[in-house]
């Protein structure tokens, strides 16, 4: 083999090099969140199904991430981290097929909500009635991506983030889990959305109003009204027979007593035992 060609060997393999190294730093600067990723941006799902399996994603990623390098920060064993946010992101695009995930979301949670876990936290506790460390990962998670909602989503109707937030729940979460995370996160929207809050209660309002109001509109007649006048008119009609209908509340037609009856009765046999005397002398 020539000088010639192992020059050309070895070059080609230096060339194939760099390109393997100057694709992991484009991957690797994406993942830490070099490039700015944008909701409405055409190149990803939007819809409202990709956003949220970002948010499954995410919160997957955010339970990986305080269970290890979050906990070793806590704990002072900054030694031990080697679990970075962007690269639980990298390894879960590189395991899991999501071309139907809202990838720009995914990551602008996977890179914002790290940053500002001091202050999210500081919004969660406020609001609850335990240290955060006592509460379960996976519920700290949720209520981390819900916090972050509602502070730095305000497109999205504070309604939407509390009903997401429970999905997440009843995906990930345990049983009883809800309770206490709709509680903060319905506290905590009174505080960050106030104005929202404001009108929807003020809609709610003029909504069960009206509703009452159609009610009390529509309400039937009290049953006895409704009851003598249709007795009433039962028997003020004619029967077949064009005779007034007999009836026990009806004091204009009148029934023979029983003791007039019975003289009736005794007077025709009276009359009968005469005509039968008077037929037996002739």
């Amino acid at each position: 083999m020539t000088d010639q060609l192992k020059h050309a060997i070895n070059a080609a393999k230096t060339a194939q090099t760099d390109d393997r190294q100057a694709e992991a730093t484009r991957i690797a600067s994406s993942s830490a969140g070099d490039q700015t990723f944008d909701m409405s941006e055409t190149s990803y799902k939007t819809s409202h199904t990709a956003i949220r399996k970002a948010r499954r994603f995410a919160m997957q990623g955010l339970y990986e991430w305080l269970v290890t390098d979050r906990r070793f920060d806590v704990d002072g064993k900054l030694g031990w981290k080697a679990n970075a946010p962007h690269d639980i992101a990298a390894r879960t695009r590189a395991t899991n097929a999501m071309h139907t995930v809202h990838i720009g979301y995914y990551h602008e949670m996977m890179r914002d909500i790290p940053e500002q876990i001091e202050a999210l936290d500081a919004l969660i506790l406020q609001h609850l009635d335990r240290d955060i460390d006592k509460l379960d990962t996976v519920e700290h998670a949720i209520l981390l991506i819900g916090t972050y909602e509602l502070q730095n989503r305000l497109e999205i109707p504070y309604k939407v983030v509390l009903d997401e937030a429970m999905k997440l729940n009843n995906h990930f979460g345990a049983t009883d889990a809800h309770k206490l995370i709709n509680a903060v996160l319905d506290r905590m929207a009174v505080e960050l959305r106030a104005t929202e809050v404001e009108s929807d209660t003020k809609a709610n309002l003029r909504t069960s109003q009206k509703s009452a109001a159609k009610q009390a509109q529509a309400k039937p007649a009290d049953s006895t009204e409704v009851v003598a006048d249709v007795q009433s008119a039962i028997e003020d009609s004619p029967t077949a027979s064009n005779k007034p209908r007999i009836s026990a509340n009806n004091t204009s037609v009148k029934r023979n007593s029983a003791s007039k009856a019975s003289a009736n009765i005794s007077e025709f046999k009276a009359s009968k035992k005469d005509a039968d005397d008077a037929k037996n002398q002739d």
